[in-house]
């Protein structure tokens, strides 16, 4: 081997030797840092653009639908409620801004879809976590919901709460619950929407938790059962606290996709009956053509779902830690 030849090779093996004398944590990093610059570039800078896009100012009659520098003027007029966008989407007795209208709606069909999707998808994974005769056929049933499309989901809740046609809409006036058109009514549909929504997607939960209860150690049970624990005890001190973290970490995919909805409300009852952040940018982008606020909001939801993002994590981590 020629001189060059060495050097060339001494040249080629030093990072590699570099990254032996390094710890097992910035050897991951160095392994992540491909999947992390990817990241930058499909979710970050997006992100950026649409922060710039919302310091601009909006240009309706203009070819161009953006303007000028505007600074934080169009977060300043969603917060005060100035903003022209389309007006009072709820109950006009909610004499608030049209952006804390979005904004709470949001936030409540996230805190209750997950709370409700967690109880239903926990209480099947225990279910088919089981051995049972045709364990293999409920697990399929409980999946299949969660294999239509929204379109198809959002359109089989829209029949059956029709009030010509569907037969949803009489039963739940004879319990007394709905009026005599529930797809108009904001309260009424944000129920439907909701329930739409549990039903399909708690099979995801359901799938994340069962992988979680399958990670559990079968002898901690038959520990468990000897030292005589009851089953609420088995589940209390051994289930709960094992499928914490999976739990978790399908609390926070469902979280960031509830915070997101939009195609479920809109072919449902539509984003004039049901508002969400999602439905107030579409909205803002399509009916009014200003994109700078629809940015804006754009933004602001990004902001929230991170806030929220950030508080899973802390709790994954001091799950980890041992901190309760």
């Amino acid at each position: 081997m020629t001189t060059k030849q060495e050097s060339d090779t001494r040249l080629l093996m030093r990072p590699l030797n570099w990254l032996e004398t390094r710890s097992e944590e910035v050897f991951a990093y160095v392994l992540l840092a491909p999947a992390f610059a990817l990241l930058a570039v499909v979710a970050f800078f997006p992100l950026i653009r649409t922060f710039q896009f919302s310091l601009l100012s909006d240009q309706v009659s203009d070819p161009s639908p953006l303007g000028g520098f505007a600074g934080a003027e169009n977060y300043l007029d969603l917060l005060t409620g100035t903003a022209l966008l389309p007006q009072q989407f709820l109950d006009p007795t909610f004499e608030t801004p049209i952006l804390q209208q979005a904004l709470f709606v949001t936030l409540l069909f996230a805190v209750l879809s997950v709370l409700f999707e967690t109880l239903v998808g926990f209480g099947q994974a225990l279910v088919i976590d089981q051995e049972f005769y045709g364990r293999r056929w409920v697990r399929v049933a409980i999946i299949i919901p969660y294999a239509i499309p929204i379109v198809i989901q959002a359109m089989i809740f829209f029949l059956i709460f029709n009030p010509t046609i569907g037969f949803g809409t009489e039963f739940m006036q004879w319990l007394g619950i709905f009026g005599d058109n529930p797809l108009a009514n904001s309260s009424d549909s944000f129920v439907i929407v909701l329930v739409a929504d549990i039903w399909k997607t708690s099979a995801f939960m359901a799938l994340l938790i069962l992988a979680g209860l399958q990670s559990v150690d079968r002898g901690l049970y038959d520990v468990a059962r000897v030292s005589g624990a009851s089953k609420w005890q088995q589940f209390k001190y051994i289930t709960l606290p094992l499928v914490a973290p999976a739990l978790l970490v399908a609390m926070l995919f469902r979280t960031m996709d509830a915070m997101r909805i939009y195609g479920l409300v809109d072919a449902t009852a539509g984003c004039q009956t049901v508002p969400s952040m999602s439905c107030l940018v579409i909205t803002a982008l399509r009916g009014t053509r200003r994109w700078a606020t629809a940015s804006a909001v754009a933004f602001l939801t990004a902001v929230v779902i991170g806030v929220l993002v950030a508080v899973y994590l802390v709790a994954l981590r001091n799950r980890e830690a041992g901190v309760t």
